[in-house]
């Protein structure tokens, strides 16, 4: 499930579980629990967020990779599926690239599956824990102004980040070239808009949120990578239209020099090491509340 099909209501008690288990040491609440990680793509943050939570809640954790199982046999994706719950597996979480997969393995298997990034689609945990973040910098979501900048055709981030955050009444800004940032992408959610001008995205906003840009996919386009960071790099003097006390966030891996400087990521106003610590409460959350454990 991802964040379009969540009730706000599940969303507003994951991250009240979330603070709960960030302020106080939580019990071994999943002794004798059994998740297992399916990862088909390469992952840090999110893979080790997820098995760090539920390490801490005592569950036993198995990492299944797609270049070290029989999926690099030829396995399906359902017929592992099926192999990991009758080996014990009580959850499965999984990251994969193609959308839709999460949702696909959930209909074949008797266990709760978390998504973990699928595809273009979305990526849940990582718009919940940037909210969690953002709730420690403001009181609300309603009316914030989010710029969003970078590449958002691919990004499964600002998806699942335009459908939480503009729900809770945030105004988001998405800035790109066309090719990265098509317009259609303004229809995602209301109270969205796609501007080309970083000055405008960042002009007034409280909360600065940038995207990886990988090289590769700036092959072919109209805009070279020199192009792009004369552009949309975010800047110390960019960033200075946004307010004051903006806070500037990024999912991760950050490409410093390209799609924002490495001054600004090491500045007072980065948080992303916090998005990065705040992943694990966050998670154990959304394992708790999976496996229907009263906390």
């Amino acid at each position: 499930m991802g964040i379009e099909q969540l009730e706000s209501e599940e969303i507003d008690a994951i991250l009240r579980l979330a603070r709960r288990f960030q302020r106080a040491r939580p019990r071994p609440l999943f002794k004798e629990k059994r998740v297992a990680l399916l990862f088909y793509e390469a992952s840090t943050r999110t893979r080790i967020s997820f098995e760090f939570a539920a390490k801490v809640l005592g569950a036993t954790t198995t990492i299944v990779h797609a270049t070290a199982s029989s999926v690099e046999k030829g396995e399906s994706l359902i017929d592992t599926g099926l192999t990991i719950r009758a080996l014990g597996a009580q959850v499965i979480i999984i990251r994969h690239p193609s959308s839709g997969a999460p949702l696909v393995l959930a209909r074949h298997v008797d266990v709760p599956v978390i998504n973990a990034g699928d595809g273009m689609h979305e990526h849940p945990s990582q718009a919940l824990l940037d909210a969690f973040t953002i709730l420690q910098h403001r009181k609300t979501l309603r009316g914030l102004r989010v710029a969003i900048v970078g590449d958002i055709y691919h990004s499964r981030v600002a998806r699942s980040e335009v459908y939480l955050l503009s729900r809770y009444g945030a105004k988001i800004a998405l800035c790109g070239p066309p090719e990265l940032a098509p317009d259609s992408a303004a229809t995602l959610a209301s109270g969205v808009q796609v501007t080309r001008n970083i000055g405008e995205a960042l002009r007034g906003a409280d909360v600065v949120m940038v995207l990886r840009i990988q090289k590769e996919r700036l092959a072919g386009k109209q805009i070279s990578l020199e192009q792009y960071i004369a552009q949309y790099q975010v800047t110390p003097e960019r960033l200075r239209l946004a307010q004051r006390d903006a806070i500037l966030m990024h999912p991760g891996p950050i490409i410093r020099g390209m799609e924002l400087t490495g001054e600004l990521a090491d500045s007072p106003q980065s948080v992303v090491l916090e998005q990065v610590a705040n992943g694990v409460p966050v998670r154990m959350a959304i394992l708790a509340r999976a496996l229907q454990i009263r906390v």
